[in-house]
């Protein structure tokens, strides 16, 4: 089976959120062939180099959406009437919100580019920016776009140019030929996807283990407001490195009508959790298309912690993830200074993946501050009950090493997905105490400990009745290792996904090709690629 497979930001290359799961797909499926279409993210990614690839993937695109193509060709009168007959559409069904009109502008300018070329041009033009002003301008559009201006409506216009430039890539002649297209995320990852699916009837599998309309929403929550004098272009720093307001409104739109229009054409769309399942039926995909697929790790990493019950100081509380708001290591702290009135021998690990540099040096300076360094006597240096530490460090080269140094495993996020970090910890045998945001109650299943987020109270009398019952907490770990073996592994995951693929092509592709089998030969079709223009010169007549 050839399946073709569509990343954004990830595999092939070193870096990114989906390199490891596809690299483990592909490798656990050598039966089958695949060809690798990559969205590149940045100049960066593409400079630290690609993983190696196994025999069996048989070539790789790659397209650098961070540097727009432009072919240099103009589109006629009635070409360029066309493009603004087809974008007017588009932005109508952004700003009014509607479906119609935005699935008939997206593959309308899908079959412009096919028949004459790139949009990159016609997309930055006076005639999309005046489209998009006159449906903000339009009765029934959002009122929170109505009042964009005009440094709004270019912005937004250059980043919609940015996010549709799959729409002018060379790589569907090529998609037409796989047996199932497989979108390793949503949104503009999925579009090529998408386009083979409308257009040859690709059979089309969309997985998501983060939704992407929800990340977007994350995203632009996070990011700093511009308003009145901030917002003027060009001004560096402060508050003018946010989006705008209606911009934010704007962008919201497209991908929320990105997102209805995937999952109502996707063949086969893969949830990593129920979280993310709801937010996808809550965008109107349909039930009997849907399955859930656990992210699958590699267990023998762990396996050395999770078989020795006796590893780890028994008052050791450790935390392990990106140093970010979102992961909430404030209230732990506070948390644990509730805890350390009530057992002073308890320490505080935690080991960082990443972090955001100034949410670090607060969480620093409130340890600094809760805790100050305590010595034994008069003769002995000072330690602070809480320690910083990297994941690589000397104490702890692997994830497995930072969970092994504790019994009990803490998570305090108030924003979370499917956890990864969570899972971890249970495939080391770790009791958990976590608070109850995303997928964390359907991770653990009753293997560990549930508070609610933000309620540092909460967060240390459950860690005190962990440390303080060994033999409960030694139950829960084995029983959260248990469930972890049987549901995050590689090899279900793998093989979740060769039953997807074969429940796919066993349906038969609705594919626009004659109906009886083998009536037209393969060589019948004329090789050529989706934006070759009508009138570029055919090399083969010169011969």
């Amino acid at each position: 089976m050839r399946i073709g497979l569509l990343t954004e930001g990830g595999y092939p290359y070193a870096t990114g959120e989906a390199r490891l799961w596809c690299d483990r797909l592909v490798r656990g499926l050598p039966q089958h062939e695949f060809e690798l279409y990559a969205l590149s993210r940045s100049a960066e990614q593409e400079e630290r180099g690609r993983v190696v690839l196994p025999e069996h993937v048989t070539r790789v695109w790659t397209a650098r959406l961070w540097a727009p193509a432009d072919d240099g060709r103009t589109y006629s009168r009635r070409d360029r009437r066309r493009f603004a007959d087809c974008f007017e559409d588009l932005v109508r069904g952004i700003c009014a919100d509607e479906a119609e009109p935005f699935a008939a502008g997206l593959y309308g300018l899908a079959e412009l580019a096919r028949e004459q070329g790139g949009l990159d041009t016609a997309l930055r033009s006076e005639t999309a920016v005046r489209a998009v002003e006159a449906a903000c301008r339009a009765p029934g559009a959002r009122r929170s776009v109505r009042c964009a201006q005009v440094a709004d409506l270019l912005e937004f216009t250059d980043a919609l140019e940015q996010l549709l430039r799959p729409l002018s890539l060379d790589w569907y002649e090529d998609l037409r030929e796989v047996d199932v297209c497989h979108a390793a995320a949503g949104g503009v990852a999925a579009l090529p996807g998408l386009l083979a699916k409308r257009f040859f009837g690709v059979p089309l599998l969309v997985t998501e283990y983060g939704v992407r309309l929800r990340a977007h929403y994350l995203e632009r929550a996070g990011a700093p407001e511009r308003t009145g004098a901030d917002a003027a272009p060009g001004r560096p720093g402060g508050a003018a490195d946010g989006p705008r307001l209606a911009v934010r409104a704007l962008l919201a739109a497209f991908h929320g009508r990105l997102a209805c229009e995937i999952y109502a054409r996707a063949d086969l769309l893969v949830a990593g959790n129920a979280h993310a399942r709801r937010w996808q039926e809550r965008c109107g995909a349909a039930r009997d298309r849907m399955r859930t697929v656990y992210p699958g790790m590699e267990a023998d990493r762990f396996a050395a912690v999770g078989e020795e019950p006796d590893r780890g100081d028994p008052d050791t509380l450790v935390w392990v993830g990106r140093v970010e708001p979102a992961k909430d290591l404030i209230a732990l702290l506070h948390a644990f200074a509730e805890v350390r009135k009530a057992a002073p021998d308890t320490r505080l690990r935690i080991f960082t993946t990443a972090v955001v540099p100034g949410y670090l040096a607060d969480c620093r300076s409130l340890a600094a501050q809760l805790f100050p360094d305590e010595a034994a006597d008069a003769v002995t240096a000072g330690e602070n009950p809480v320690t910083f530490e990297e994941i690589g460090g000397p104490d702890a080269p692997t994830p497995a090493d930072a969970w092994g140094c504790g019994r009990v495993a803490v998570l305090s996020s108030v924003i979370e997905g499917f956890p990864i970090t969570l899972a971890e910890a249970m495939l080391c045998g770790r009791a958990t105490v976590s608070t109850d945001v995303g997928a964390v109650c359907e991770v653990i299943g009753g293997t560990g400990l549930v508070v609610p987020p933000r309620n540092p109270r909460a967060l240390a009398d459950a860690c005190l009745s962990l440390l303080h019952d060994p033999e409960r907490a030694r139950r829960l770990g084995a029983a959260a290792r248990a469930r972890a073996l049987e549901l995050f592994t590689v090899e279900q995951n793998v093989a979740a996904f060769r039953d997807a693929y074969l429940w796919l092509l066993a349906r038969g592709p609705g594919r626009a090709d004659p109906a009886v089998p083998f009536e037209q030969p393969p060589e019948a079709r004329i090789p050529g690629h989706w934006t070759s223009p009508a009138w570029a010169p055919n090399p083969e007549a010169a011969v």
